[in-house]
């Protein structure tokens, strides 16, 4: 009887925590520097749809052939007034990238915080970060999955420029250091006397989107498959390095 009570209890106590957490994540606004931005997609209804539909188009046509013509003839809305959100194509691409570094910066912290063992806080560190991208509800107006691929095919047109010093210096990569920052925490938490932590954490999260890229279209140069996932190499990778 005490045994069940006890379940009982605990069901509930999940049950509350659940809802406080969806509560949280439903008032979560991802932080974007807001030099990238003319105005914040985020504040109207046309930002919003902006952001949605960019992310359809640049995976479906690619980053290269993408223009604010095409984009303002599937939403309906004048070039020009995409313009009023972003000066350039180049800002929406850094917009998008950082967003999607900030949710997964989110989905890190969220689920480790109350992970105590080092060991196992790194685990799930590098499956947070390394992971084929499942869809959030969270965010209505943006597909996760959609925009991982994006991430995956066209992140690095977003810093390969001659401006990637002086946009560094402004900030628009901060979240992306962030979060390296935070893996190369959990990582110096398991070893300290380890050598190359950002190295070994700036590597995680360029190389799975390498690994991902590579799983879907070089299948001969990688052994990630529908079986074998980034996440798992990743995870082998990391905990040999670590061993003292």
């Amino acid at each position: 009887m005490l045994i069940f009570q006890y379940l009982i209890v605990l069901l509930l106590s999940l049950r509350v925590n659940y809802i406080k957490m969806k509560t949280l994540l439903s008032n979560l606004k991802i932080e974007i520097n807001q030099n990238i931005y003319l105005k914040d997609p985020e504040s109207s209804d046309l930002g919003k749809r902006i952001i949605e539909h960019s992310i359809k188009l640049i995976d479906d046509i690619g980053f290269d052939s993408f223009t604010f013509k095409k984009l303002g003839v599937i939403i309906g809305s004048n070039e020009s007034s995409i313009y009023r959100y972003f000066d350039s194509k180049h800002k929406l691409l850094l917009y998008l990238t950082s967003w999607y570094w900030g949710w997964l910066e989110y989905q890190l912290v969220f689920s480790t915080t109350n992970i105590s063992k080092a060991s196992k806080k790194l685990e799930k560190a590098i499956s947070i970060l390394t992971r084929t991208i499942e869809s959030d509800s969270t965010f209505s107006h943006i597909d996760e999955v959609t925009l991982s691929r994006v991430v995956i095919n066209e992140y690095s047109k977003s810093y390969l420029t001659k401006e990637v010093d002086e946009e560094n210096k402004e900030g628009y990569f901060a979240i992306y250091k962030r979060l390296v920052t935070r893996l190369h925490d959990i990582i110096i938490e398991v070893n300290a006397s380890y050598k190359f932590p950002h190295s070994l954490a700036s590597t995680v999260i360029d190389g799975a989107l390498h690994q991902h890229f590579l799983k879907d279209h070089f299948k001969s140069l990688t052994d990630c498959n529908d079986k074998i996932q980034p996440s798992d190499y990743f995870t082998h990778l990391v905990t040999n390095a670590l061993k003292k």
